[in-house]
């Protein structure tokens, strides 16, 4: 197993950068023991998004599912996930041997998540098991309420692959409040996180280039820390009523001129990603979600 680094000089830079945090804030504010108040939490999950590297080394973000209890923490650093990504997610072969991976449990309903950040293999039952390195809470911003309407039996269709987006598919990212990330530092591990914001608040400058705001959150920067050192990154979006998976990746680069952000309100700074290969794979989750409320601290998407 390799040993991370507790000193974070990407975290370090981006909050030099925004003249935020400060040292020793961040990644070494937080253990790898999982809190006995999050055990709970973690067996409660019906979903959790991962974040991983695939064969070829290119990063991705996909969506776990199961029923109550298919997380379930063993010991302190022990999490035993049953379920893998399907066939034709990017991440399906990954973790035969152990790698970085980065885990968010995110419950809508409670707006409530955790992040849990490790190494990760596959046992002989082809479950996931996790060994954490760091355990945090998150607060709730930006998270939009949803509940569980229904669970469809599991049937994921074949993966569609491209290097662009279609033009549905860009209807699909211009219409998305929530998204998540996956980045990885090769000397710091993976990371899964989530962004958030109205309907608009990505924007789709063209097949292979989106970009969206940075809003004001807890000034870890553990995402952007992971992307100063290494900008491949993946994303997930989510059809929350039909299950549908939509998972791109490539380079992010974060853009500091404060005229970019000028458009968006609440904007601290944008982040732009150079897409170089984007999956599709229907009912790829088995939850069928219902929109109730967007978070009361969403910027508007534009002025």
């Amino acid at each position: 197993m390799t040993i991370k680094k507790l000193a974070h000089e990407g975290e370090q830079a981006i909050q030099r950068r925004a003249n935020e945090g400060g040292p020793g804030w961040g990644s070494p504010m937080f253990g790898p023991e999982i809190p006995r108040g999050f055990v709970p939490f973690i067996r409660d999950q019906r979903m959790l998004v991962i974040a991983g590297a695939d064969e070829e080394g290119a990063i991705w973000s996909t969506v776990l599912d199961g029923p109550t209890g298919f997380a379930d923490p063993l010991d302190e650093r022990t999490v035993v996930i049953d379920a893998l990504p399907p066939p034709g997610d990017p991440l399906h072969g990954a973790f035969r041997t152990e790698q970085d991976i980065g885990v968010l449990a995110l419950q809508p309903q409670t707006r409530r998540r955790i992040r849990m950040n490790g190494v990760a293999r596959r046992d002989a039952g082809d479950r996931l098991v996790v060994r954490t390195e760091q355990v945090l809470g998150n607060c709730p911003k930006y998270l939009q309420t949803r509940t569980v309407k229904e669970t469809a039996p599991h049937g994921a269709g074949p993966a569609v692959t491209g290097e662009e987006l279609s033009e549905d598919q860009r209807r699909w990212i211009g219409a998305a409040d929530t998204f998540f990330i996956a980045s990885l530092s090769p000397e710091h591990g993976a990371d899964s996180s989530h962004r958030g914001g109205m309907p608009g608040f990505v924007t789709v400058v063209g097949p292979r280039k989106i970009v969206w705001p940075d809003y004001t959150g807890n000034q870890f920067y553990m995402t952007l820390g992971n992307l100063h050192l290494n900008p491949a990154a993946g994303l997930l979006f989510l059809d929350w009523e039909n299950g549908h998976t939509l998972q791109l990746t490539g380079q992010a680069r974060v853009d500091w001129n404060p005229a970019a952000a000028q458009k968006h309100p609440g904007a601290l700074r944008m982040v732009e990603f150079d897409i170089t290969k984007v999956v599709r794979i229907d009912h790829a989750s088995s939850l069928r979600w219902e929109l109730h409320a967007y978070s009361q601290v969403n910027p508007p998407a534009r002025w």
